[in-house]
């Protein structure tokens, strides 16, 4: 239940970040709203997971599913660049997210 409680923790990072850029630099109403909302939902969804499972692992997985989150969101909703070497650091974070759970003991 850990694991699935800090993939919906990730995702919420995904949804706190757009909403950040779509803030604009807090000066909207709403999205700066939406922006803590959510916020606040990932970090609690994240310490429950943290509970059960290691602190580098949660926190990793957590921040990889944000980062390479944001990256696609960025480039399929902003229409932000899309560059090989942009790619190949995606591939190695989902890498190296990989990694952390394989070696988790959780």
């Amino acid at each position: 239940m850990a694991w699935a409680i800090l993939f919906i923790a990730g995702l919420l990072e995904v949804v706190w970040a757009l909403l950040m850029k779509q803030s604009l630099g807090f000066t909207r109403l709403w999205p700066s709203v939406g922006t803590i909302v959510f916020m606040f939902g990932s970090f609690g969804l994240l310490s429950i997971a943290m509970r059960s499972l290691p602190l580098g692992t949660s926190y990793t997985i957590w921040t990889g599913i944000g980062a390479v989150g944001a990256f696609t969101i960025g480039i399929a909703v902003l229409g932000e660049q899309l560059s090989a070497m942009r790619l190949i650091a995606a591939a190695m974070i989902v890498g190296g997210i990989v990694l952390m759970t394989l070696s988790s003991d959780a």
